[in-house]
């Protein structure tokens, strides 16, 4: 077992981190809808036959890209795609669950795709589900919507927090690929919410309206604030549960320092997956986001390199529980 860092105060700001690169990417799938748009006039040569919003996406994304392409048409190829699957610099890049999506619904075996989500894979193993914490586009969206939450429950007004099986969610993947594979066509891309908002996006810029995708969208949005928190991440989502199959025996780990622990529980407070860093229990749900890394007033939430999750280590030794075990054993001897 070896700790990342000498100094876990500095992992406070990787919340900050995840922060930036989870909007870099929202903004991503906003931007290129629009560069492609620019490509298709660029292709059609027929400037003056734009109509006017159409010249204000050209000149705008000419001055945006300027700088940096001399062929628009093509030199923007260089990064296409959503986070259900992109090309990347040359690198193609698919979503774990569009893979096996895919083989179930075409009831074979295509190794040029497969191999894309090899990198997925062995990110997820080794460092848990990061796709879930770090790129996701629909966790932008839901803590968002978490912090409205936040807001509304402070202000009195009644919001769900039930609790479900977390298991549902394993079968909920489980009948997407049996679908898929029944109906001949990837039927998880239908409810995965990173697919649906890189599809919709590309739908309400390139084509002017959004599709029946956004509607399911919007109803996972009220299932959290008016059911149960972050509940289709936690309950319902079919990648989350690839993901967390995947990341079960990662390498890397937030864990607890016991020494210097003092039980306050924000650490459980602000975990939107309903975990308990406090009692030590992270488990495959895990997503290594490191929000409880940066509510911890004492550091004492760091990352280990290890297999498996610690057992309960008892009461933090900063705590109040502690110190009086230990006075009473004290006075005892």
């Amino acid at each position: 077992m070896q700790k990342i860092t000498n100094n876990p105060s500095a992992l406070r700001h990787l919340n900050k981190l995840r922060w930036l690169v989870l909007t870099t990417i929202f903004l991503m799938l906003i931007l290129l809808p629009f560069i492609h748009l620019y490509q298709t006039f660029v292709a059609a040569h027929a400037y003056d036959l734009l109509l006017p919003n159409e010249k204000v996406i050209y000149n705008a994304m000419e001055w945006l890209t300027g700088p940096f392409v001399h062929d628009p048409e093509h030199d923007l190829d260089l990064v296409k795609g959503t986070t259900w699957s992109a090309s990347l610099f040359g690198l193609k890049i698919s979503d774990p669950l569009s893979v096996v999506s895919q083989m179930a619904a075409s009831l074979s075996l295509y190794w040029p795709f497969i191999l894309t989500g090899l990198i997925p894979v062995i990110v997820t193993v080794l460092l848990g589900r990061v796709f879930c914490g770090w790129i996701c586009p629909a966790t932008f969206i839901y803590e968002l919507n978490d912090t409205l939450a936040a807001w509304m429950r402070r202000a009195g007004v009644p919001l769900g927090d039930k609790v479900y099986d977390k298991r549902i969610k394993y079968l909920i993947l489980l009948a997407g690929l049996v679908l898929s594979m029944l109906l001949g066509s990837i039927m998880t891309a239908a409810i995965y919410p990173p697919a649906i908002i890189g599809r919709e996006l590309y739908y309400a810029i390139a084509q002017g309206a959004f599709g029946s995708g956004a509607v399911f969208f919007i109803l996972t949005i009220l299932f959290d604030l008016l059911v149960a928190r972050r509940g289709f991440c936690r309950y319902l989502c079919p990648g989350g549960a690839l993901y967390s199959l995947l990341g079960r025996y990662r390498v890397l780990r937030i864990q607890r320092v016991v020494e210097d622990c003092n039980d306050c529980k924000k650490c459980n407070v602000v975990c939107e997956f309903g975990l308990d860093p406090l009692q030590d229990g992270f488990g495959q749900e895990c997503n290594n986001c490191t929000a409880c890394i940066a509510v911890c007033p004492t550091d004492a939430l760091v990352f280990k390199v290890q297999m498996h999750d610690q057992a309960f280590q008892g009461p933090g030794h900063l705590g109040h529980a502690y110190r009086n075990k230990h006075a009473e054993e004290k006075s005892g001897g």
